[in-house]
């Protein structure tokens, strides 16, 4: 792994699966002796919050929000 010129480090896809990091998540470097530990910064938002978040504002139903409740409710 090289650090750039910013300082920034990519972290290799199999470290983010095993820790579950997405993109987004917060990290910190935890340093003890001559090692750094990456840490994933809990969070107090759920994982289902965070999913819907990523997701929020990329679909669309093509229906209006009096439709969507309609069908719903099963008003006809």
């Amino acid at each position: 792994m090289k650090l750039r010129p910013k300082g920034q480090l990519t972290v290799p896809v199999e470290i983010r699966e095993h820790l579950g990091l997405h993109e987004g998540d917060e990290v910190e470097f935890v340093v003890r002796g001559n090692a750094v530990q990456l840490v994933r910064v809990k969070s107090d938002r759920s994982h289902g919050r965070r999913a819907a978040a990523r997701l929020r504002g990329r679909g669309s139903s093509g229906m209006s929000t009096d439709e969507i409740m309609e069908l719903l409710r099963g008003e006809e």
